[in-house]
């Protein structure tokens, strides 16, 4: 495998080019075959880390939760995201770099996700840049993207327990790939929906499931 360029995470350069131009880059280099995590980060350059995070985020923007992809996911991301946080250069293990995709795979996740994508490009634009481009800021997103990727780890079968923390990822993903503020500030949103979700399920989960017991198995 060819060596794979860094990037260092306080000074974003992203490479011109839309959302959708990177997706239909990737699925048809490696839409035919099985293709490996670092094969990717190479193919993208400088915007393989933000791209890497939306790409493995989109999955997970349902209300259904996937708890067995969740968590090898949620690894991942929570290491991108701890990276960024501490203002290292992006970078991965190289086992995880040679994680598989399977070949039916990206072609099945970009054609679900086409829609969306098109839609989000309307708005996208570096607009209010240095919520996204301060060092300081930017750490702060590796926190967030860090406690999110967490959050995917955690195998529980209940609805949304991955749609917020995943649709944070992709917001900030979006926000880090054209520097566009706006992003960040809907990023933070659903972040504190995802911690208010989970605290919720702390909170009253127990309530919770005593009652759907109650129901499951009523007195007789």
């Amino acid at each position: 495998m060819p060596p794979l360029p860094s990037f260092a995470a306080a000074a974003p350069q992203p490479l011109p080019g839309r959302l959708s131009a990177d997706i239909a880059r990737v699925v048809e280099a490696f839409g035919h075959r099985d293709v490996t995590l670092g094969e990717i980060i190479h193919l993208m350059q400088q915007r393989a880390y933000s791209f890497l995070l939306l790409l493995i985020a989109l999955p997970f923007c349902t209300p259904v939760p996937l708890p067995g992809l969740s968590t090898p996911f949620g690894l991942l991301i929570a290491f991108i995201g701890l990276r960024i946080a501490c203002g290292l250069a992006p970078w991965l293990p190289e086992r995880m770099l040679r994680t598989r995709l399977p070949a039916k795979w990206l072609p099945k996740l970009f054609l679900a996700a086409e829609r969306p994508v098109r839609w989000i490009e309307r708005f996208l634009r570096p607009k209010f840049s240095a919520l996204v481009q301060v060092p300081a800021l930017r750490r702060i997103h590796g926190v967030v993207i860090c406690v999110c990727g967490l959050l995917l780890l955690l195998p529980l079968p209940i609805p949304f327990t991955n749609f917020f923390p995943a649709v944070a990822i992709a917001l900030l993903a979006c926000a880090m790939l054209e520097a566009d503020g706006r992003f960040s500030i809907a990023g933070g949103v659903f972040f504190v929906l995802a911690i208010a979700y989970f605290a919720l399920l702390g909170f009253g989960g127990g309530a919770v499931m005593q009652q759907v017991g109650a129901w499951w198995n009523p007195v007789t």
